[in-house]
């Protein structure tokens, strides 16, 4: 009677059946259907990766589950020893060859050509091709012995890599990603049902077959089609569904599969070392980073007065985190909770600096300042038209509110658009001085204006926000407004 051993590893995820002599066929279908495979060289059968069903048909033949004694490490080192022979029997395989090769290629030494018609043309030509088919094999064991010396470095290469704490950080990435998964279907489950106990009636079930996403009521695609052609009542309808998603809310396989990723993470999570216990400022956004990390569903946290924090979901929580729909806890239990869980609070990244200069302040003016900055504005366009073609046209302030100014400012093309003023009142431009750009000015404050109905040569309107407060600019206007009236009168003298 043949008897079973079975082992996982942790290391690798993987389960191994050791029997004791040859499986009768029953059996083995049985096996190679679980996916597990022969490997000869182990005399062990092993599966690529743990399942649920896997481990149910190894318990079954074996009675129980193992911790694999074996590490990858030494696994690896076997493997590699088996690759390191195999290259040595293919490079003395090469030599051989090559050997003989030379030696058949004496027949040629000084090279002797065969002659044809000669007796001796027949045996010459049989040697030659002796030559050469003892060179091509030469060829060939020599690359088999380069292949096989690849594959031992790369199986130790292998295992080296699988314990290297990066390569384990990435994996404990994926496990939790993994876990997000197996829970969220969970989650939608658990809504699915909260759905379903407010449809009761034919016209709700119908309404929602036909309206709503399959996946949020954990309906089958064709469902509606199927209730619609009169093949499944509604109220069938109805209970296929609920039945569906309770399934999916306690059915075992999901949960073990979550169970089985807690395992390997706590493996995973041992071998870099202990989770340090959380000692800083605790705050609800970390608390809900913890809870989104491992699967819940749009979890919110709040803070109380007590120093107590509450965590809640519209869904149940993750079973490894509480068995209902919130939790409270107090600031020690949640760090002790995040530790037991494995969760290592991010360290908060250092803000990049900024190459960009700190924006100047945005100034909504007073009417009494932007009226004297149109006056400014308007004389100097009259002083820019001296002696020149065409007069200057006057502009005036506009006035309008906060939510029609951004309703209109949104692109290069808009009515309105906010600029930057330099200490001397002009608006700062972008220029060329050589090969690089830069500023006319040095910004002391932004402003709004509107180029709305402009003429030509006729300076931008200064805009106020009418339900804002308004703030004096860090400008010398009557100063400004003095240069300007000398400009525009010396152009009136001339």
């Amino acid at each position: 009677m043949t008897s079973f051993t079975a082992t996982y590893s942790a290391e690798d995820n993987k389960i191994r059946i050791y029997a004791s002599s040859r499986l009768d066929a029953e059996t083995y279908a049985r096996v190679k259907e679980a996916g597990f495979k022969w490997a000869p060289k182990q005399d062990l059968f092993v599966a690529p990766k743990w399942t649920p069903q896997r481990e149910d048909l190894a318990l079954e033949l074996a009675g129980e589950i193992e911790p694999e004694e074996m590490t990858l490490a030494e696994r690896a080192a076997m493997k590699a020893a088996r690759f390191e022979e195999l290259a040595h029997k293919r490079h003395a395989q090469a030599n051989a060859f090559s050997r003989r090769a030379d030696e058949l290629s004496q027949a040629f030494y000084m090279g002797q050509p065969i002659l044809v018609g000669h007796h001796s043309e027949r045996g010459a030509r049989k040697t030659q091709a002796r030559m050469h088919s003892a060179s091509t094999a030469a060829v060939k064991a020599g690359k088999a012995a380069t292949y096989w010396l690849g594959r031992a470095g790369s199986a130790e290469h292998f295992a080296n890599r699988k314990n290297d704490p990066r390569t384990r950080a990435n994996r404990i990435k994926t496990l939790l990603a993994d876990l997000r998964d197996f829970q969220r279907g969970i989650n939608a489950a658990h809504a699915a049902l909260a759905i379903w106990e407010q449809i009761t009636t034919d016209e709700q079930i119908c309404h929602a077959l036909g309206n709503m996403e399959s996946r949020k009521i954990w309906a089958n695609y064709d469902l509606y089609h199927k209730v619609d052609r009169g093949e499944v009542t509604p109220a069938d309808a109805r209970r296929l569904c609920i039945e569906g998603a309770t399934l999916a809310v306690n059915g075992p396989n999901r949960h073990r599969w979550i169970e089985h990723i807690l395992h390997r993470l706590a493996f995973e999570r041992a071998m870099l070392g202990d989770v340090p216990r959380y000692e800083g400022a605790l705050t609800p956004v970390i608390i809900q980073a913890f809870a989104r990390e491992h699967g819940a569903e749009s979890p919110k946290s709040t803070a109380s007065g007590t120093g107590q924090f509450l965590l809640e979901s519209p869904v149940p929580l993750p079973a490894h985190i509480a068995s209902d729909a919130s939790l409270e806890l107090s600031e020690d239990a949640w760090r002790d909770l995040m530790q037991a869980c494995g969760y290592t609070v991010p360290e908060k990244k250092a803000r990049r600096a900024s190459d960009k200069p700190a924006a100047a302040p945005l100034i909504n003016l007073s009417r009494e300042q932007a009226e004297q900055l149109q006056r400014i504005w308007n004389l100097r366009m009259v002083a820019a038209r001296k002696g020149k073609q065409g007069a200057a046209t006057p502009n005036e302030i506009r006035a309008t509110t906060q939510a029609f100014y951004s309703a209109n400012s949104k692109g290069d093309y808009d009515v309105f658009k906010t600029v930057e003023i330099a200490a001397d009142g002009r608006p700062v431009r972008m220029g060329w001085q050589g090969n690089e750009r830069v500023r006319s000015g040095e910004p002391v404050a932004r402003i709004r204006i509107s180029s709305l109905g402009n003429h030509f040569y006729q300076p931008d309107a200064v805009v106020i926000i009418t339900d804002k407060p308004g703030n004096p600019l860090p400008i010398d206007l009557d100063a400004l407004e003095a240069d300007a009236r000398r400009a525009a009168n010396e152009e009136v003298e001339a």
